[in-house]
């Protein structure tokens, strides 16, 4: 059965959450400890309006030497904890091992990780473990934004008799340097949600953001853009943490972006400004991003001078800029004193930089 046919996939509220709010799925990056493990559930459990537990039992790191998790050693743990606060238990899967492990202990949900998503070979092997099993299944995006690849997987499991998905975006790999760990790209799940409108999407922006002071701004707009859900890393002691610890909050922290999400309310009443807004999001954090380069240019360029013995004002070089810049700007419709006024600042402010350099001759 097609993923766009309407009883392919169960709605949310029909086996996981109650009427129209929000699943919140939280817990450690990795179990480190069974110790570690139920401190933070304790500490989740407390906050309430959690339904899941996350925890990386085998965590996929990039390179050798690296913590890789428990392993199935922490499976009966997980155990412990469900029995202990009542919230199912959702653990990361990366090869087809992992998930028949997971069958056997009673893991109520099972998810691939980006790594896994983009590799549709270990996909089917996944889907053929669990083939017939009815385990619900959280897919998150692919490292690299395909909507094809991200939906060829949700088909895969779909195809093994799962009707229960959730597809998790947590945003894409870029080698450029951003505010955030992972670019969001919104409009790729924004996509996937058009595409198949009975598929829940949560977001996960512990990933996206890559830093503990920008998940409750990522969590925040992925409500506004009308996600499912969220997923968010939550560890007693982040900065110790053996997996992400700049990304991970403690349960404090958790429970502050929790009480700051906008009302379902107050989503409605935006909806149709909500896809404006964000494209002038992502174009100011676009624009900041090229700034700083800008600026880092000319740091570099104030070095060379010094070293060449050059002014670092230099009249004829700036009035071919300001000319040349004049008439880009305004040729793309930019009103002229306001490209006059920036180019102005944006000299002035490179200038100082430049200056810098000179300081202590």
């Amino acid at each position: 059965m097609p993923l766009t046919h309407p009883n392919s996939i169960l709605p949310l509220p029909v086996w996981l959450t109650a009427g129209d709010e929000p699943l919140i799925i939280a817990g450690p990056c990795s179990v480190e400890s069974r110790e570690q493990l139920m401190a933070t559930a304790r500490g989740i459990k407390a906050i309430g309006r959690v339904k899941v537990f996350r925890a990386g039992i085998w965590k996929p790191r990039s390179r050798p030497g690296q913590f890789e998790g428990k392993g199935a050693e922490a499976l009966p743990w997980l155990k412990q904890v469900k029995h202990e606060t009542g919230m199912l238990m959702a653990v990361e899967v990366a090869r087809p091992d992992h998930a028949l492990q997971c069958l056997e202990h009673g893991v109520d949900i099972i998810w691939l990780g980006a790594r896994t998503t983009v590799n549709p070979f270990m996909v089917q092997e996944i889907a053929n473990a669990i083939k017939g099993s009815g385990i619900p299944v959280m897919i998150k995006n692919p490292v690299s934004p395909d909507l094809h690849l991200w939906i060829g997987a949700l088909e895969r499991i779909s195809l093994a008799g799962s009707n229960k998905l959730i597809a998790i975006h947590r945003g894409f790999k870029t080698h450029e340097q951003t505010l955030y760990r992972n670019i969001p790209l919104w409009d790729i799940p924004l996509a996937l949600k058009k595409e198949i409108p009975s598929l829940p999407v949560i977001c996960d922006p512990s990933h996206i953001a890559g830093k503990r002071q920008w998940v409750g701004e990522v969590a925040a707009k992925a409500m506004w853009l009308g996600m499912d859900g969220l997923m968010i890393e939550v560890h007693p002691d982040p900065d110790n943490a053996l997996t992400d610890p700049l990304q991970q909050l403690t349960p404090a922290g958790f429970a502050g972006i929790l009480d700051n999400l906008p009302a379902n309310n107050q989503i409605r009443s935006e909806e149709l400004l909500r896809e404006v807004r964000m494209r002038i999001d992502e174009n100011d954090d676009k624009l900041l991003e090229l700034l700083s380069k800008r600026m880092g240019l000319s740091a570099e360029i104030g070095l060379l001078k010094k070293q060449f013995g050059e002014q670092v004002v230099q009249p004829s070089r700036q009035k071919q800029i300001f000319e040349d810049r004049l008439k880009k700007g305004t040729g793309l419709g930019l009103d002229h004193e306001f490209v006059k006024t920036f180019l102005e600042l944006l000299h002035e402010a490179s200038v100082v930089i430049q200056k810098k350099n000179f300081e202590h001759e």
